[in-house]
């Protein structure tokens, strides 16, 4: 045999590092998320998965709504940072210098900073152990404009984006095709 076998557990890397905003403009706090995904593209659907234990787990649960801010290398402290300290103890906005912005469907803060944020309103929660996933609806794309280029082409490879694999963080690699590049002729 010429794989290891190993016990059951997650292995679907990389992963997109997220950074969480929830709560509201008064009272928010950031999460550090890598269980988060697409679920579906019509409707737009996603998903993040957190512990029940965690400081934002009772934000987003009462609100029923967050916003997924993607990360990028120059966000890679805050990152990691809003990860491992709790919204209980500390103001991480202030703390990592982010910068709220009014989001235009939920009342939980934008990352201002992120390339990208997702606003997100919860459909259902679904208690799967030690995580929970919260599914969500999709009520807007809010996109940097200055990664668009003069086609109207979202160029997120220019954010420097980074992902979350066994637990550290890379940034992406080279473009190697577009989607149907295998067939196209």
């Amino acid at each position: 045999m010429s794989k290891q076998v190993w016990k059951a557990g997650t292995m679907v890397y990389p992963l997109p590092a997220v950074m969480v905003s929830c709560g509201d403009m008064s009272n928010s706090n950031i999460l550090t998320v890598a269980w988060t995904g697409t679920i579906c593209s019509d409707p737009a659907m996603t998903y993040i998965s957190i512990r029940p234990e965690r400081y934002s787990y009772n934000l987003i649960k009462d609100s029923g709504e967050f916003v997924i801010n993607l990360t990028t290398k120059e966000l890679a402290k805050a990152t990691d940072w809003c990860g491992v300290k709790s919204g209980k103890d500390v103001d991480k906005f202030k703390e990592m210098n982010l910068t709220k912005e009014k989001a235009e469907f939920v009342n939980c803060p934008l990352i201002k900073e992120s390339p990208v944020s997702i606003e997100c309103k919860v459909e259902d929660i679904k208690e799967l152990g030690s995580h929970h996933m919260f599914i969500a609806r999709v009520l807007s794309v809010d996109i940097d404009e200055k990664y668009m280029d003069e086609n109207g082409r979202f160029c997120f490879e220019k954010s420097n984006p980074i992902a979350y694999s066994h637990g550290q963080y890379f940034t992406l690699g080279e473009f190697i095709g577009k989607f149907g590049f295998s067939v196209k002729k």
